[in-house]
């Protein structure tokens, strides 16, 4: 979507927020919350932090980074939220597990192993993601998600407190 169109789904939005992050408990969580659902809305190849920041008018990336990366807040509740109201929208006749992968070049990412790669149909460099979704013959739509985590990343305690990983 472009940035005008996002613009005017503002209000939309804000009820989408309001709701599914009802759980979240401060008022600059939520706020950053709604600011990062609408860089993932907008158009651009790369949704991580900072080409987002710099796409949102008021996109501050050192804020978006705490939101995700650092804010504590139980994303469960949220998950939760937005799986009820998905499977209200899209009433499942099947449920799918499914993996994806994430080429990556360095190894300094969570998760990131020299292991299959979908995305690119041999072994490489990557990240796996676990996913469940709630699927019809014209409707998917994710419900939950993990990041798989290797034994080069569980067999290495240090590795993973470095990296943030509980």
């Amino acid at each position: 979507m472009r940035l005008g169109e996002v613009e005017r789904l503002r209000g939309e939005l804000s009820e989408f927020v309001a709701d599914v992050f009802a759980s979240v408990p401060r008022r600059d969580q939520r706020r950053w919350g709604a600011c990062y659902l609408r860089g993932l809305m907008l158009d651009g190849r790369r949704k991580s932090i900072q080409p987002m920041a710099e796409r949102l008018p008021d996109g501050n990336m050192q804020a978006l980074q705490q939101f995700v990366n650092q804010s504590p807040w139980d994303p469960l509740p949220v998950r939760q939220r937005i799986a009820q109201r998905l499977t209200e929208v899209v009433t499942p006749e099947v449920w799918v597990v499914d993996d994806v992968s994430f080429p990556k070049c360095g190894t300094a990412s969570v998760g990131v192993a020299r292991q299959y790669c979908g995305a690119v149909g041999k072994r490489a460099n990557c990240q796996v993601a676990v996913s469940v979704h709630a699927a019809t013959d014209t409707a998917s739509c994710p419900l939950n998600w993990e990041l798989y985590l290797p034994r080069e990343w569980t067999d290495e305690p240090d590795r993973c407190r470095k990296a943030g990983v509980p």
